[in-house]
């Protein structure tokens, strides 16, 4: 049970509160002094004060921060959603009135109060939803039964045979197979000679000029929609791994480590200090003197070798150890446990900073900020070959299908063979998926110029009246200086509202350097005096990594954009929003 609510500026003018119980002190003011001020780039992460725990989220274009207080005791797993949405639902409504407030524009405060009954609805939407996913990751114990063991026993084995026999798969009742005789294996006796055997089937002639047979025609007749064309279409979604809707009706990606299996991993119980690992590398500092850079050397390259392990770039693993043994300079520790808290909390703040978005990921709002200046909002892909962006494409084109937004995507991978094929199928798969069918195509063939081809794209979008315009690019390696210029030209030339690069999960020190190389060449080779860079990061193939989530930190790091989105198989529906205290864990374990 929340204790306290405040919605207020970052220089602590409070704008709305709410109370549900007496608060002793003022945890809120304590929050903004002790911390906000001093870690400025840090936008969402818990802190304690007293008895009381204060999580938090930044509204960072209007500098607005919104604080839960509760008691510390207690454990809450809702309140990021709780957070996210009464963000999205404050600015939404009083985003002009912040405005005028920080820019003196107005004379008298303006009241806030209204949000009274909007701030209930949206608790009890969140609270409904949790206690819904709760109730459906209850596990039912199976049967006997349905048992392997089952199976092991006389009752099990007669059942599954006659359940074999009624299938029509084996006859319980036949008897062993006797040899066969001569007269057996040449149908009949010998004196019969070649009469018993079956002629053999001769060689079909085969049919040339284009002539084909009909029940060749039949057989390559993909077009009928029959039951089985539906049956591979119903395969592109996991209805399990589909989202959850609000009740403001944005139909939202679900968190990484709550649907998918292969994360379970990442909810884990804590390693005991005694079986080493990431503490196991403190045990000697736990004597009670001052921690100074000598002491501290040791345990930071074995920090560093950890990070390295997790997938995590070497430059950044010594980077954000630089940070940490910065942070533990000075202090005395006085004994294991109490250097564990340290350390885990100097961790957990070196990488929440890199790891927390500093800039808006909610791209439903930011579609509507820009339809209202009557244009198609632009989102153009970029990576480097085979990591998937097509695919990735079509997946937030679902996604964006399910908020009922009208998508146009334009084809300007004009270089590889099949690409422009490849999005019609995903067209008409998304148009048989989707109630809302409003996905079309827009293409113009092969060895064009991609950026011509965007360019038409966005015109055909806008006047056509589609929401989003979604530009899938050719798949090209960082060190290709022709096809990176196209890059640079294409973005240059249409200005997407957001750049996602498209990168693997797999890869460690070569994130590092695509990422940079691609930010460079869109740089130097736009001509413009205010180049563009990478907006935000598509992480692909995560459900291959277990917890060597190092790529997720190497490259938020490098650009400082957000992952917006994390791929973890091959459905429409497997799209994730990446979890920071999840991602953060998984680094810190053994």
């Amino acid at each position: 049970m929340l204790d306290h609510f405040a919605i207020a500026t970052k220089g602590g003018v409070v704008l709305w509160a709410k109370d549900y119980t007496d608060v002793t002190g003022n945890p809120v003011n304590a929050l903004i002094q002790d911390v906000l001020i001093q870690s400025t780039q840090t936008s969402s992460t818990k802190h304690n004060s007293g008895s009381y725990t204060l999580q938090w989220a930044f509204a960072n274009e209007l500098n607005v921060i919104f604080v839960a207080v509760y008691q510390k005791m207690l454990q809450l797993p809702y309140l990021d959603d709780l957070l996210t949405l009464v963000k999205r639902h404050f600015v939404a409504r009083f985003a002009a009135e912040i405005r005028m407030l920080t820019d003196g524009d107005t004379a008298s405060f303006p009241s806030f109060d209204s949000f009274d009954e909007e701030f209930d609805l949206v608790w009890q939407a969140v609270e409904e939803r949790f206690e819904q996913m709760s109730k459906s990751r209850q596990g039912v114990p199976r049967k006997f039964e349905d048992t392997r063991k089952f199976q092991t026993t006389a009752r099990g084995a007669k059942l599954e045979l006659e359940e074999l026999a009624q299938a029509n798969e084996m006859d319980i009742s036949r008897k062993p197979a006797k040899m066969r005789s001569w007269e057996d294996r040449h149908g009949g006796h010998a004196s019969d000679g070649k009469k018993g055997r079956k002629g053999k089937k001769g060689k079909e002639n085969r049919v040339w000029d284009g002539k084909a047979s009909k029940e060749s025609s039949q057989a390559l007749d993909f077009s009928g929609g029959g039951s089985e064309s539906e049956a591979n279409v119903a395969m592109l979604v996991d209805e399990k791994s589909k989202g959850v809707r609000t009740k403001d009706g944005v139909y939202e990606v679900a968190d990484v480590a709550e649907r998918s299996d292969s994360f379970q991993l990442l909810e884990g119980k804590e390693s005991k200090v005694s079986t080493g690992g990431i503490m196991g590398m403190f045990r000697a500092l736990a004597s009670g003197r001052v921690l100074t850079e000598d002491t501290l050397a040791q345990p930071m390259a074995q920090m560093r070798s950890h990070l390295a392990n997790k997938n995590v770039a070497a430059d950044i693993a010594d980077k954000v150890c630089q940070t940490v043994a910065r942070g533990l300079l000075g202090m005395r520790v006085g004994g294991l446990q109490n250097i564990r808290t340290l350390i885990e909390q100097s961790m957990e703040t070196a990488l929440t900073r890199v790891l927390t978005p500093s800039s808006s990921t909610d791209i439903i709002r930011d579609i509507d900020h820009v339809r209202r200046q009557g244009r198609p909002y632009t989102m153009a892909f970029v990576g480097v070959n085979g990591v998937g962006k097509s695919t990735n494409l079509s997946k937030v084109c679902y996604w964006l299908l399910q908020n009922n937004k009208r998508v146009l995507i334009a084809a300007c991978d004009t270089f590889r063979s099949g690409a422009v094929e490849q999005l019609r199928v995903h067209v008409r798969n998304l148009r048989a998926l989707s109630e809302n069918q409003n996905v079309e195509i827009f293409e113009r063939g092969y060895g064009k110029d991609s950026a011509g081809i965007a360019r038409d794209a966005i015109a055909f979008g806008a006047s056509h009246d589609f929401d989003v315009v979604l530009i899938d690019t050719a798949g090209r390696m960082q060190d290709n200086e022709p096809l990176m210029r196209a890059l640079a030209k294409l973005v240059s030339v249409n200005s997407p509202d957001k750049i996602l690069f498209v990168g693997e999960a797999l890869v460690g020190n070569e994130a590092v350097d695509q990422l940079q190389k691609f930010n460079r060449a869109i740089s130097d080779f736009s001509g413009q005096a205010r180049p563009r860079q990478i907006d935000g990061i598509i992480l692909t193939k995560f459900d291959t990594i277990d917890d060597r989530v190092g790529a997720a930190l190497s490259m938020t790091y490098v650009t400082g954009q957000p992952i917006v989105f994390v791929g973890t198989g091959q459905t429409y529906t497997d799209l994730r929003k990446m979890n920071v205290d999840h991602v953060i864990r998984a680094l810190l374990r053994p």
